[in-house]
């Protein structure tokens, strides 16, 4: 009898901390990035949201763990409801309430995506504190993001109303989602949706710069928004133009991009040299998610943002000698 109830006051007094083991990747990353100093700038906002009265740093860390664990707003939820270690991360007690789905959603309106790119930069500025990041050699490229995988009742609205078929230029007055429109990348890949565009340094390969762009815009067009500052640009054949070269020299960067096999200037021992620097980075433009979770580029570049984010998070606590962040 005297057991059983040692045991039951054992229970009580069980606390996040002692149930998540000691080597969780989760507590790596609490060790390395200081959240509340990271979100400084939130402060600005209402400290609480939502009816409970969440603070804005467990909400922001829940938003990290929703793009970390491939989450929708309400797997999230249930996601906190039950696992212990995301308890841990977000700061959580293991009695305590957990917010709904809806937070969430309210949570992404008041941060913003300027807010979020923020914070994206302030990390990066860390990165670059502690030597992580030295854009000597700075690879860029552009993937594309899925907004709709097919269009059949777009397409009928538009044959009802006339028009013989779906294109750019009458997308608009029969899709949902305003901002995207068709894409095409080489001879046959077309998409409908947006376009990604990610610069990544090449020395540990973290993404220094993020945006979201209609798909129509080529990438040689939306290099403007992640060309570094210096160093060299490594691309492929589609930054090889006219167009990327410009931003590339206004940007005080040389050009690494891949010549066309028609080019007088084409140095196969170069492109070789190249395409061996920016070879194990090709990953982080492979493994991201194609699919777009909102409606209209303001959000979507907020995916984009907070995915790079955590992108550079997870690139931080694999390396064996990562030291803690520091926040100005």
């Amino acid at each position: 009898m005297q057991k059983s109830i040692n045991k039951q006051i054992s229970l009580i007094e069980t606390t996040v901390d002692e149930l998540v083991k000691a080597d969780h990747p989760y507590r790596k990353i609490l060790a390395l990035v200081d959240f509340e100093s990271l979100t400084r700038s939130m402060r600005v906002l209402n400290p609480k949201l939502g009816r409970p009265g969440y603070n804005l740093v467990a909400g922001f860390k829940a938003l990290i763990l929703q793009w970390m664990e491939d989450l929708s707003d309400r797997q999230l939820e249930r996601f906190l409801q039950e696992n212990t270690a995301a308890k841990l991360f977000c700061g959580f007690t293991l009695t305590e309430k957990v917010p709904d789905h809806s937070y969430f959603c309210e949570l992404r309106r008041k941060l913003g995506t300027s807010k979020i790119g923020k914070l994206f930069n302030k990390f990066g500025d860390a990165l670059r504190n502690e030597g992580l990041v030295s854009e000597v050699f700075t690879f860029v490229d552009a993937s594309h993001l899925i907004s709709k995988a097919s269009l059949w009742e777009e397409r009928d609205k538009a044959i009802k109303a006339g028009e013989e078929k779906l294109n750019n230029l009458n997308i608009r007055d029969y899709a949902r989602d305003k901002d995207a429109d068709y894409g095409c990348k080489g001879k046959s890949k077309y998409w409908y949706g947006y376009k990604r565009h990610l610069a990544v340094d090449a020395k540990q390969g973290f993404i220094t710069k993020a945006a979201a762009t209609k798909a129509s815009v080529t990438d040689a067009k939306g290099l403007k928004y992640i060309c570094p500052k210096q160093g060299m640009v490594l691309a492929d054949k589609g930054y090889c133009g006219s167009v990327a070269g410009s931003i590339i020299r206004a940007n005080g960067c040389h050009s690494g991009a891949i010549l066309k096999n028609n080019m007088k200037a084409k140095n196969r021992d170069k492109d070789i040299f190249l395409t061996r620097i920016r070879m194990p980075f090709e990953g982080v433009f492979s493994k991201m998610d194609k699919r777009v979770r909102y409606k209209g580029i303001a959000k979507v570049q907020y995916q984009v943002i907070l995915q790079a984010l955590v992108h550079n998070i997870k690139r931080l606590i694999k390396l064996e000698t990562a030291p803690p962040l520091i926040f100005g």
